[in-house]
């Protein structure tokens, strides 16, 4: 089979699928031995600039629109979810330390985590629960999904930003928090209220 016959059911396969494809199942639609990375990189070149856009999302590629071309593609105004603080705090220690349990998150945030928090992120697709931790108690682990990475545009967790490019943007004006090997003080039985709600 000709590559530019190769290239064109990579790309209706990436067109009609209905989420992102790692390049196995790509593959999978292609004769034997076909040099799929090579025909990504190809497409990619080939979308860059346009309209559409071939992006890599956890090991994965999709076709998506592109992000400057969204207020022209705004049928109407899109209301944001809100998250409380403490949902906030808690999506971003499961997103840098995971596999987090439960007992660390409190530890890191020095207070007790309500039941309602990891529920939410979890319904809302960015957390889910991934195995056990083999201590007394065994208890559950939790990590960031797919939908987290898709949703704040990473490739990948190593695209996290770093405490530098924390810093520079203005969002570690906090004093240190507790590490995984501190043990905080007593916890109180609830979870501070949080007022304040961050749209995202």
């Amino acid at each position: 089979m000709e590559r530019a016959q190769q290239l064109r059911i990579a790309e209706a396969l990436l067109f009609a699928a209905a989420e992102p494809l790692d390049e196995a199942a790509v593959a999978a639609r292609l004769p034997e031995g076909a040099d799929v990375p090579a025909l990504m990189a190809e497409l990619d070149a080939f979308y860059r600039g346009r309209g559409v856009n071939l992006v890599r999302v956890a090991e994965k590629w999709a076709l998506r629109t592109a992000p400057d071309l969204a207020a022209h593609l705004a049928l109407e105004r899109t209301v944001g979810r809100k998250l409380s603080r403490a949902a906030i705090e808690t999506l971003a220690i499961v997103a840098y330390h995971q596999p987090v349990t439960r007992g660390e998150i409190e530890d890191i945030r020095g207070v007790a985590l309500s039941k309602g928090t990891l529920d939410t992120l979890m319904e809302m697709g960015w957390v889910k629960p991934k195995g056990r931790r083999e201590t007394p108690g065994r208890p559950v682990t939790w990590v960031t999904t797919e939908e987290f990475l898709g949703h704040f545009a990473l490739e990948a967790l190593s695209d996290l930003p770093g405490v530098e490019e924390l810093k520079a943007a203005g969002l570690l004006d906090f004093g240190p928090i507790a590490s995984l090997g501190e043990s905080a003080e007593a916890l109180p039985e609830t979870e501070e209220t949080d007022e304040e709600a961050v749209e995202l």
